[in-house]
């Protein structure tokens, strides 16, 4: 494989200082620059330099916020594994539209092993659940096999 100039510029190198401003901003993506510098051990100005090349680099693909799902209303979570029919490229296609559309998936993963995907799935309580499992995924024809794990707390979460 060759590698072209393009290529170089588009992957990133993270050094230690680049790799401590991750973690910081991981933890409060909302942290004022002034802090992170200090945080960091850089000047304000060249933190900022710093965070815009992450970004622009791709490596910082957004902000978002952390919510209590459960003053939400969808404090029911579950983990759910999704074994298919077939192996095929356009059972998966169908299957990840269909979920796509599905408010109550907010994680939809293709993994390795005995099934196709992994999915978390927030719904308001167990009853609410269930009405998702019956009616979406219980009626996807390309859906041979469901389990699924409710979640009862989360001592460690890093999306967080």
């Amino acid at each position: 494989m060759r590698i072209t100039a393009q290529k170089v510029q588009s992957m990133a190198k993270i050094d230690r200082i680049d790799d401590a401003i991750l973690r910081e901003l991981e933890r409060d993506g909302r942290l004022p620059n002034i802090e992170l510098a200090d945080r960091v051990g850089l000047s304000p100005s060249a933190c900022l330099r710093r965070v815009a090349a992450l970004e622009r680099a791709g490596v910082i693909k957004g902000y978002r916020a952390v919510i209590d799902r459960a003053k939400t209303g969808t404090g029911f979570v579950a983990y759910v594994t999704v074994g298919l029919n077939n192996h095929t490229k356009a059972s998966q296609q169908a299957f990840e539209r269909a979920v796509s559309r599905a408010p109550e998936v907010r994680e939809c993963h293709n993994i390795t092993g005995t099934v196709e995907y992994l999915l978390r799935v927030e719904a308001a309580d167990l009853a609410a659940y269930k009405a998702f499992h019956t009616d979406l995924l219980g009626t996807l024809p390309q859906v041979h096999a469901l389990t699924t794990f409710v979640v009862m707390g989360s001592p460690k979460d890093a999306r967080a």
